[in-house]
């Protein structure tokens, strides 16, 4: 079953927004002293597609801005997805097919 454009678009959407709420969430109960969520449950919506919610809810909330490793392994997701993206562009386009025969 082909994924369409606009069910790619929803789900973008929908763990973004998760993934954000997951910050706010996890800020508030830093603060509340509450039980926190887990880093690895943090960057593990960032990985499945929410980098863009998880950056921002970062930015906004002021959360996580300074730990380490923490820090270092969103961005090299969001990294990798960003190259993913632009190598799925060229391979949708077909540009990738001049380079087939240099291999």
């Amino acid at each position: 079953m082909p994924v369409t454009t606009a069910t790619l678009v929803c789900f973008l959407v929908a763990i973004n927004a998760t993934t954000f709420c997951l910050f706010w969430y996890d800020k508030h109960a830093a603060r509340s002293g509450w039980r926190r969520i887990r880093e690895r449950t943090l960057l593990s919506s960032a990985f499945f597609g929410g980098s863009i919610g998880a950056m921002a809810g970062r930015q906004i909330f002021r959360h996580k801005t300074r730990k380490e490793p923490f820090r270092t392994r969103l961005i090299l997701i969001g990294l990798f997805q960003t190259i993913a993206v632009i190598a799925c562009t060229f391979a949708a386009g077909g540009y990738l097919d001049a380079f087939a025969g240099l291999f």
